[in-house]
This record gives structure tokens, C-alpha cells and sequence, in this order.
């Protein structure tokens, strides 16, 4: 049994999804659970539905779930020319889900609202891939995600009931004594007790498809993306980049921690405990040899370079001029946990604390709110966050020395720099 995981680049056009089959073929003697994020750029669309139904602006909303209604219905039309009422019909069930929602008035918090709108887009790309799949003779079962995944019900970060999981996992994947059994499921979503609808954070997919591995003892895990394998730094960004043929377990935990996208943070866990390769591949050229990630010691990896764009510098400052000791610090983090918002960099002075954070503007504001009841808050918009592991004095002065630095941190392996 092997799990690949496909993301939102690689099913983005009826062209990509025809590469998919293209790759499957060259599997026929496997037997395969296959893990699918929806449509490049449907999980940003989804988002801005969810953000105008939550400020009311129903109009809006039900006019921008249309536009992703039809590019749905506009790819499954050109690849299904047999079965397209059939794909039809079942796509339709999943807007209605969401129409359903759009046309009442928010009472909850947004991060349940988030949850139910966005996570239809897994549904919609997924039942078109099988569909697709089928009609040209690679057969396959769709799989809900959410009835086989259980999560308690802190939306948008989901955390896996385990036990209840793994028993859905077993029920719903027998292999038969046949290869080729293909499974195709959703990445990102679970459920709870209640038949909620949950997400287990941005880039959860992957997180998916190491879930399933981990309970299905899977011989690999293969995440199939657009570039050759887990780079040194973004290609886009740094035009050296250089591919790692081999990372260690522990290294791309580390990557993934500073904020790299290759991997999703939770991801590594559930295949170390069982020791089972990951693989990154890329889905462009299948050839290629990608990257190999594992148990074993890599020695001499080259620096590896994690930017983070939109970052916010919190100025904390005492209120009353005491030290920031352990109750304000406890305060602090507290305050963390109760937003769901994770530190990127802390560095704290006699009376004052700076924190560096992603811009999330809804968990933003609650946060220097509450955060104002013992300190006077200010905050820093439009920054950058530089990490460099394995770092060296010349790559240090050539990524950094020419930006505006606020925050500086450093080990032994890490630097870490806050710039303007």
C-alpha cells in the first residue's frame, strides 16, 4: 500500500488532472489511497466567500460561490463527456451544503463558518478526479473524508481523535487480494461527534495523507508537487536554489516549524513513529527522482533559507514601567493558546516584550485587545521573517545585510532575522 498525496497545483486545469492519470498509470501494479486538496486557488475563493458571509454581505458571498461553482462544473463538463450529469449530480449535493449556509445569518464565531465553506472545495475537486478517473478505466472509490476522520471541535486547527479514526480507516479500506485498488479521498477535512464539518489548518493535506499512511502502515508516503523535490529555498524567490536529494525526519520538522510551505508542520510525526519514507516528487516530470525524507543522518546540508511575508511586530511595553516576569509572561501565553495564534519570534527586555506574528487580521485585533489589560500595545505591519538554518557568515550577509533589521536571533544551526 503506498499514499500520494496531490495538492491544489496539481489539479488546477483539465490539463493537470489529465497528468494525474497519466502518473497513476505508471502504478497499475499498486495499490494506492490517494489524498487530493482542491483546485489551485479555490481554497483563496472560498475564503473571501466566507469572510463576506461573515460580515453579512450575503449578495456578495452567493455571487462569489458562483464563480467557483462554474469553474467547476466547466472542467468536469470538458473532461467527462460520457458521465457529466452523473458528476453533475453529486457536485450539486456539495453547493447546496454550502448555499444552504450562505443564505442564513452568522451566530457563531468565524473560524466554525470558515470550516463549513471552505472545506467544500476538496469535496468538489476530488468527485470530479473520480469521476474522471473512472470514465477513462481507472476505476476508484470515493471516499467522504468526513465520515471517516474525527476531530474535536476547535475549527480551522483541528485535532484527530486517533482511536475512532483509526477504526473508520480499517472499515472503510479493505484491499482486496487484486492490485490497483485505488482509494480517492480528501485532504484538510475531518468531522466531529456532531457531523461539523472541521478543518485541521492551512496546508492540512498533507497532514492527511501521513494520517492514513501512519494508521494503513503504508510503505511510503509520496507528495506530488510542481517542483523537483524539497528545495534549499523557494525557486521563485532565490534563482539558486538547490534541490536536497535526502532530509532527515527531524530536519524538515525544524524546516517546517519557521514556516516552511514544502511540508505541513504536523506532518512528520505520524510517519516517524512508524518509520515509513516520505517522498516528494514532482508531478510535472515524474522522472525525476524528487526527494527522500527519513530516519537516517544526513550529514553537510547545504543553508536552508525560510522568508515569511506579512509578518506583524507586536511592541509590548509595561504598563506601569515593573518587569515583565512570569505572571505577565504567563498572561501572555495564555492569551496565545485562548486566540489560537502561534509566536513566530519572542524577544523580551526588562519591561517589554516584542512579538512576531503572522497577519491574520480577524486574530490580530482580539489579540492586541486583550493583550492592552496589562500592556500598551503597538503593532508593526508589513515585515518580513527571514530563517536560515545551517547558516554561514556569507549567506547571512548576502540574504540579510541590505534589509532594515528589528529582531535578531541566532544558535548554533538557526538565524533569525525580522526585517522591514
Amino acid at each position: 500500500m503506498k499514499v500520494f498525496k496531490f495538492g491544489g497545483a496539481s489539479v488546477n486545469s483539465v490539463e493537470r488532472i489529465k497528468n494525474i492519470a497519466a502518473i497513476l498509470q505508471k502504478y497499475s501494479n499498486e495499490n494506492l489511497v490517494i489524498i487530493i486538496s482542491a483546485m489551485g486557488k479555490t481554497t483563496n475563493a472560498l475564503e473571501k466567500v466566507a469572510q463576506s458571509f461573515f460580515e453579512e454581505n450575503t449578495i456578495e458571498a452567493l455571487q462569489l460561490f458562483d464563480e467557483v461553482k462554474q469553474r467547476h462544473l466547466a472542467i468536469a463538463q470538458q473532461l467527462l463527456p460520457q458521465n457529466f450529469d452523473l458528476c453533475k449530480d453529486d457536485l450539486a449535493s456539495f453547493f447546496t451544503e454550502a448555499e444552504w449556509l450562505l443564505h442564513d445569518k452568522p451566530v457563531r464565531k468565524y473560524d466554525y463558518y470558515y470550516d463549513q465553506i471552505v472545506s467544500i472545495g476538496e469535496l468538489l475537486s476530488t468527485s470530479v478526479i473520480s469521476h474522471y478517473l473512472n470514465e477513462i478505466n481507472i476505476e476508484n472509490t470515493w471516499l467522504d473524508v468526513r465520515d471517516i476522520i474525527r476531530t474535536d471541535n476547535n475549527f480551522c486547527d483541528a485535532n484527530i481523535d486517533w482511536q475512532f479514526t483509526e477504526n473508520k480507516v480499517g472499515n472503510a479500506i479493505a484491499i482486496n487480494n487484486k492490485l490497483n485498488n485505488i482509494y480517492i479521498t480528501q485532504g484538510f477535512i475531518g468531522a466531529t461527534d456532531d457531523n461539523e464539518t472541521t478543518t485541521l489548518g492551512r496546508e492540512g493535506s498533507d497532514y492527511t495523507a501521513a494520517v492514513f499512511a501512519n494508521i494503513l502502515n503504508a510503505e511510503s508516503l509520496t507528495i506530488w508537487k510542481d517542483v523537483e523535490g524539497v528545495m534549499n529555498a523557494d525557486p521563485k524567490q532565490f534563482e539558486d536554489a538547490e534541490l536536497i536529494s535526502e532530509l532527515n525526519f527531524e530536519d524538515v520538522i525544524e524546516m517546517a516549524f519557521y514556516g516552511a510551505q514544502v511540508i505541513h508542520p504536523k506532518t512528520i510525526k505520524p510517519l516517524q513513529n512508524k518509520n515509513i519514507p516520505l517522498i516528494v516528487k514532482c508531478f510535472l516530470n515524474a522522472a525525476l527522482p524528487g526527494t527522500t525524507i527519513h530516519n537516517k543522518t544526513i550529514k553537510e546540508l547545504p543553508p536552508i533559507i525560510v522568508v515569511k511575508e506579512n509578518q506583524v511586530l507586536m511592541h509590548l511595553h509595561s504598563q506601569d514601567f515593573s518587569f515583565v516576569g512570569e505572571k505577565p509572561m504567563s498572561f501572555l501565553y495564555n492569551l496565545f493558546e485562548e486566540v489560537k495564534i502561534k509566536p513566530n519570534l519572542i524577544q523580551t527586555g526588562a519591561i517589554s516584550v516584542q512579538v512576531c506574528i503572522d497577519n491574520n487580521e480577524n486574530k490580530l485585533e482580539e489579540l492586541a485587545t486583550k493583550a492592552a489589560a496589562i500592556f500598551d500595545v503597538q503593532l508593526q505591519k508589513q515585515l518580513t521573517l527571514i530563517t536560515i538554518r545551517n547558516y554561514n557568515k556569507e549567506i547571512i550577509e548576502k540574504i540579510v545585510a541590505k534589509r532594515g533589521v528589528l529582531l535578531q536571533q541566532q544558535t548554533t544551526n538557526t538565524f533569525q532575522a525580522l526585517c522591514l
